[in-house]
């Protein structure tokens, strides 16, 4: 659930009124298509993605891309599984390759799913409430965790914290508390930084949010300290020199969403840039990014795509998609790019109820293709080619 629930609740009701009024649409079997150019691989064989599914319906699904046949498949786990009950639950909200496992994130069936990276067979699945994003290193994989229910509460309680799980048992040995509603989660030099939000409480009234990021030694696995950013954080990713890049929601009024760099050295704030992040990915030096930012003074949508060097902070354009194809775009839900032919892949999570879209553009930013996903599509996991294949 790349949103919290707060926005997602409040812009499907804003949006499209109540959807419990409309017809759900029938998961669809394991099926492929040809989309791109098949092609030699080098480092990545493909892509796994993510598909959220709507809330409360357990329509979370796994598709695959490949890059060496140009075939993409919907909907793998749920052929490769067939005894799983319910399928992959309800709301994929991340997704990781480490090792020869794949980790996916599904927040509210409050569990990791543990696969093998290779065919998407199940391990086992790790028990962990509210579950939201995932890093590792080492032997371990640190996953943020809201820790109580699904709710929307101005005097929520239970703080979050970060479960640290051994990759090879693959159990939870140790917890650190954090803020409210910790989101995702970032490892740099020894140092695990979290982007709270507070977003359960924050929904009602501005000064709810959280509006720092959480700093954890790896080695005592103890929060140290606490950095100040802005309301109603989100994101947070690292560029190639390890500073940071934090993303604030805003607070959908007069607050506006933004993006924000740390200095690792200076464990501060030390620049703002203004676009609304609401997702992005970093590759070389460049951060791709796109903001879906809601306003509840217009009552409308603001969608804009970016790119900004994280060498110089500034931004190159405001116009990643150059051949008129955003307009296509209904409501963008996640972003990556190649790192071997820096193709742009974006989806789009369309009204939230029907099945999304994947566009692929070239580097230049024109449509080479697009395929329909699973719903609400979101969550990309490159796949590595290992040495011993």
């Amino acid at each position: 659930m790349k949103r919290t629930i707060y926005l997602f609740l409040f812009t499907i009701i804003i949006t499209f009124g109540f959807s419990a009024c409309r017809e759900d649409i029938e998961m669809i079997l394991s099926e492929d298509q040809l989309m791109g150019e098949p092609r030699e691989v080098t480092g990545y064989r493909g892509f796994y993605l993510l598909n959220e599914g709507n809330m409360g319906s357990n329509k979370a699904t796994l598709d695959y891309y490949n890059f060496e046949t140009g075939v993409y498949t919907r909907n793998i786990y749920a052929e490769r599984n067939p005894t799983v009950p319910k399928e992959m639950g309800d709301v994929g909200n991340d997704v990781g390759i480490y090792g020869s496992k794949l980790y996916a994130v599904i927040n509210c069936s409050n569990k990791v799913e543990v696969m093998d990276a290779q065919t998407a067979k199940r391990i086992t699945q790790i028990n962990i409430p509210n579950c939201r994003f995932i890093k590792f290193l080492g032997r371990y994989a640190y996953i943020t965790s809201y820790a109580g229910p699904v709710i929307i509460d101005p005097n929520y309680e239970q703080i979050g914290y970060v479960a640290k799980i051994d990759t090879t048992t693959l159990k939870e040995v140790d917890r650190c508390l954090v803020g409210f509603q910790p989101d995702e989660l970032e490892i740099v030099d020894g140092k695990i930084y979290v982007a709270n939000s507070g977003g359960y409480m924050g929904a009602s009234n501005t000064t709810g949010y959280e509006r720092t990021v959480s700093v954890i030694d790896i080695k005592t696995f103890k929060e140290e300290k606490r950095i100040d950013v802005a309301y109603n954080l989100e994101r947070i990713k690292a560029d190639s020199r390890g500073d940071l890049w934090v993303s604030s929601r805003g607070d959908y009024k007069g607050l506006p969403a933004r993006l924000y760099f740390i200095n690792k050295q200076l464990q501060k704030v030390t620049d703002t840039i203004p676009v609304a992040a609401t997702n992005y990915w970093i590759d070389d030096d460049m951060l791709y990014v796109y903001g879906t930012e809601w306003s509840h003074i217009t009552q409308d949508w603001t969608i804009s795509y970016s790119l900004v060097d994280t060498r110089t902070h500034k931004i190159i354009t405001k116009n990643i998609i150059t051949d008129g194809t955003d307009k296509e775009i209904q409501k963008p839900y996640g972003i990556m790019v190649d790192p071997e032919t820096k193709e742009i892949y974006i989806t789009d999570a369309g009204n939230y109820v029907t099945p999304g879209l994947l566009y692929c553009f070239s580097p230049e930013g024109k449509k080479k293709w697009v395929v329909r996903s699973g719903n609400i599509p979101g969550h990309f996991a490159l796949q590595p080619i290992y040495k011993n294949e």
